[in-house]
């Protein structure tokens, strides 16, 4: 019973991130058609998309383990450098096996958040510890 309170205490604290996130990207968007006003939305929407797909969420994903330990902008933070420099290596290391890098961008994202995802469903209720 008490895993099962853990799992839906885990859950509603992903669905409130996920606001979050939500709000970076919003944030993203409006800030990248600023800057680049002569761009169609779609475009734009591209981008922004991709970049969270590739960086932010894989990397919040991985870093969802610390979620007792360290807010969400620390996470953020630490998992885009992490995430990047996961993508950036496997991605090298991959390529030398000989898989062409235009899937690079579908399986290396999706590896990295169904890992994240494994380990910190793996996590021992009493590792839980709320701050």
């Amino acid at each position: 019973m008490k895993i099962a309170l853990q799992n839906k205490q885990l859950f509603k604290k992903v669905i409130e991130e996920s606001k979050y996130i939500l709000i970076l990207a919003v944030i993203s968007i409006i800030a990248l058609k600023i800057l680049f006003f002569k761009e169609s939305f779609a475009v734009i929407l591209r981008l922004t998309l991709s970049f969270f797909w590739v960086f932010i969420i894989p990397g919040i994903s991985v870093m969802f383990y610390w979620e007792d330990k360290l807010s969400f902008t620390e996470r953020l933070i630490i998992g885009v450098g992490l995430s990047s420099a996961m993508i950036g290596i496997s991605s090298y290391y991959i390529g030398l096996i000989g898989l062409n890098i235009r899937y690079h961008v579908f399986i290396l994202p999706s590896v990295i958040i169904i890992a994240g995802i494994f380990i910190s469903s793996r996590k021992k209720p009493s590792d839980h510890q709320p701050t």
